[in-house]
């Protein structure tokens, strides 16, 4: 498929639109990307209306891949608790068995 045919969506970043290259069924999550990460941007221009828009975005970025990191983190702590929930079941299942 080349360029021009490409299906498009529009987003929009600190009131600047963006023609971004997107596959129509993934539209409703570039939007909602975008949103998030505008309201990053917005959140972090309204504290120094003086950093240019690359320094908004780069922070921007780093800010939402620590809350990532944050969130994939406790996802793996909670996977390991579950894990060793289930051991446990286990073990008192195999315990409680008639002989």
């Amino acid at each position: 498929m080349s360029d021009a045919t490409r299906p498009t969506a529009e987003i929009t970043l600190l009131g600047r639109s963006y023609v971004i290259a997107c596959p129509p069924e993934e539209e409703a999550k570039l939007e909602r990307a975008a949103r998030y990460l505008d309201r990053a941007m917005t959140g972090i221009h309204s504290q120094n209306n003086l950093l240019g828009n690359e320094r908004i975005a780069v922070m921007a970025a780093l800010n939402i891949t620590h809350e990532l990191l944050e969130a994939l983190e406790s996802q793996r702590e909670g996977e390991r608790s579950l894990d060793a929930l289930s051991e446990r079941l286990e073990r008192a299942l195999t315990d409680t068995k008639p002989r």
